[in-house]
């Protein structure tokens, strides 16, 4: 929904979140790099190294998990409501509304709730890969994945307070300042 009003606090966090999403962006620079290494290694001198099959893979889940939100902020994630381009902007809201209620932030919370206990035996045990000179502190990766939900918990009571704002005028309305910040 493109004409959600933008109150402080869409301001701050989706601020926030799309400059976490900036630096976050150059992972899949990273990414690349890697990947070319790796091949190189693999295919010319015939040696294949388990560390950067592994740091592939926690750099797609950091690109990930830490663009989801930035993807949530800017609305250019994709929607499968195949009737959405026909109802009014009031219906939209609602439904906005209620699928952050009722589906958004369930699932959020149910993923943070037990991403706490997930890395945390993760880190009293010092976990490291199973993979023979595989990389150790999985408890950090795992990390990502409750730092990318926070986020995306951030973003979506940012996504709410707009909602609230198009819907019964609270909080306060703020004028758009930067369009590519939030649409």
């Amino acid at each position: 929904m493109t004409n959600l009003p933008h109150t402080k606090l869409s301001r701050v966090v989706d601020g926030v979140i799309h400059k976490i999403g900036e630096v976050v962006s150059w992972v899949w620079i990273v990414l690349l790099v890697v990947i070319v290494i790796n091949v190189l290694l693999r295919y010319l001198f015939s040696e294949g190294r388990v560390e950067f099959e592994e740091i592939q893979w926690h750099l797609y889940s950091v690109g990930f998990l830490l663009g989801i939100p930035f993807a949530f902020v800017t609305d250019s994630h994709i929607r499968v409501d195949v009737l959405r381009e026909r109802f009014s902007e009031q219906t939209r809201a609602w439904i906005e509304l209620y699928g952050l209620l009722l589906l958004f932030f369930p699932f959020v919370l149910l993923v943070v709730i037990n991403a706490v206990p997930f890395i945390s035996y993760s880190y009293v045990t010092s976990e490291i890969s199973e993979a023979p000179a595989g990389l150790a502190w999985r408890w950090l990766i795992k990390s990502v994945l409750l730092i990318g939900f926070v986020l995306l918990l951030m973003a979506g009571i940012s996504r709410l307070s707009r909602v609230f704002c198009y819907l019964f005028g609270f909080p306060g309305h703020v004028d758009s300042g930067d369009p590519d910040v939030s649409r």
